[in-house]
């Protein structure tokens, strides 16, 4: 069965919001091991900023295989 292209998007966004949450968490854990302290609001923007560029790759990693499996 063909995914199309609305299904890819929102399969790479449910993705990446799932992920979204774990991510914050993991930063507040991890970032002042490393020396980093940053706030709630801080790691909420930067994870942000993540989700969105993970949604953007999710899709266009997903259109590049439905392309090569139709070649």
């Amino acid at each position: 069965m063909k995914q199309t292209r609305t299904m890819s998007l929102i399969e790479a966004a449910t993705n990446v919001i799932v992920g979204y949450g774990l991510a914050v968490i993991t930063q507040i854990l991890i970032f002042p091991v490393f020396g980093l302290h940053a706030t709630l609001a801080q790691n909420m923007k930067l994870g942000l900023i993540f989700t969105v560029v993970s949604i953007g790759r999710g899709y266009a990693l997903r259109r590049l295989f439905e392309h090569l499996g139709r070649v």
